[in-house]
């Protein structure tokens, strides 16, 4: 007798229960008593009034959708405008606003590495990137992390277009890759070179341009950068900045641009805005850097292995993801909520707690949320 199609999920999600690697839905409310060290809100924008009230404005005027993709309908005068600021602002000669950052690394990878080409991926790539791998149409070879030379011997095997693709701030560890040493190798062979700046923008850089800006690769004709608008500019969405020939290209060729319904107005609305606060105050990047290093100190003053942070993400080892999930869990109870990342998020299979600095905490919280860790610790 058959089974039915889909008894083999039930093994899964028992394979996933015996390694600790169930995951669930947590709906959050609007008002939460928990001190927020799991989002990505680097500079506490996310509720800032200026970008809510852009928001809701946005939505009155231009509706709740974008009715239909960037090249049907969905293009309004507000994405044309936050292209122009945010390519301005990054140094970037244009810009591409998708609907998420996910969609932006496909949009590029995919479009920028066609059959016959050799992609160069770094180990700790976001899935994101690891996914735009996948469907391009080139081959694709993974190279240990944060690694140049590895870049450079990969590269040097292959005649033909190339590309290297790294995230700027790794997520897991919140290390920096080594962008002019892999812009080097990259312009030895003729290759391109794309960065997620995901966790750099509005972190770092001089007033959060972000990490390709900090590198001095802001407008080089052979770098493209893709970013988010959901973590630092506490929106959501994605965009690509680079060359106004390769914006071109993605615009006729990138199919999670051209197949996909555009970004809702009002979340380029908020984008913008907090994009133009933090033009006003660019003190609040090196704030969100300040808070993480102090959060990585104070960490490893109680004994924790914690990674020295290149921007806003503090890791913190644990022992099994098991031990992971029930620590994260004891945090959230006691008042803190943290990230907890584990395998396979985790490219070298080991466990943590992933710590969210943001720009809006003080020594204060910072002294809870260290408190709480300790206390909590398996």
């Amino acid at each position: 007798m058959a089974s039915a199609p889909f008894d083999w999920i039930d093994e899964r999600a028992r394979e996933r229960e015996r390694a600790g690697l169930v995951r669930g839905l947590r709906p959050r409310p609007a008002e939460s008593p928990l001190l927020d060290l799991a989002g990505n809100d680097y500079l506490g924008l996310t509720r800032h009034p200026e970008v809510t009230a852009a928001a809701a404005a946005a939505a009155r005027r231009w509706g709740g959708g974008a009715t239909g993709s960037r090249l049907v309908t969905g293009s309004t005068e507000l994405h044309a405008e936050l292209e122009r600021e945010l390519a301005a602002f990054c140094g970037a000669e244009a810009a591409l606003v998708l609907s998420s950052g996910y969609a932006a690394n496909l949009a590029a990878v995919t479009a920028l590495a066609p059959y016959g080409s050799l992609i160069v991926s770094d180990a700790g790539n976001h899935a994101s990137l690891i996914d735009g791998c996948r469907l391009a149409r080139g081959t694709t070879q993974v190279v240990p992390h944060a690694d140049p030379e590895a870049v450079r011997k990969a590269l040097a095997t292959h005649e033909g277009p190339a590309l290297a693709v790294t995230d700027s701030v790794f997520s897991v560890d919140g290390d920096a890759a080594p962008l002019g040493e892999l812009a080097e190798a990259c312009r030895e062979y003729g290759a391109g070179l794309v960065v997620d700046d995901a966790h750099g923008l509005g972190v770092l850089g001089a007033g959060g341009r972000g990490a390709p800006h900090a590198a001095g690769l802001a407008g080089a004709p052979d770098t493209v950068v893709t970013v988010t608008l959901s973590k630092s500019l506490g929106s959501q969405g994605g965009a690509v900045l680079g060359p106004a020939r390769v914006i071109d290209h993605l615009v006729n060729t990138a199919r999670t641009f051209i197949f996909d319904t555009g970004l809702a107005p009002a979340a380029a609305g908020a984008a913008l805005a907090a994009l133009r606060l933090l033009g006003r105050e660019p003190e609040r990047a090196a704030r969100a850097r300040t808070v993480a290093n102090r959060l990585y100190e104070l960490l490893v003053g109680e004994g924790f292995a914690a990674v020295r942070p290149d921007a806003a993400v503090v890791s913190v080892r644990a022992p099994s993801p098991a031990a992971a999930v029930r620590w994260a869990a004891d945090c959230r109870a006691a008042g803190v909520a943290v990230g907890c990342f584990r395998p396979p998020s985790v490219p070298d299979g080991v466990s943590r707690l992933r710590l969210t600095a943001r720009a809006d905490l003080g020594d204060t919280e910072l002294a809870e949320v260290v408190g709480v860790i300790s206390r909590t610790a398996p």
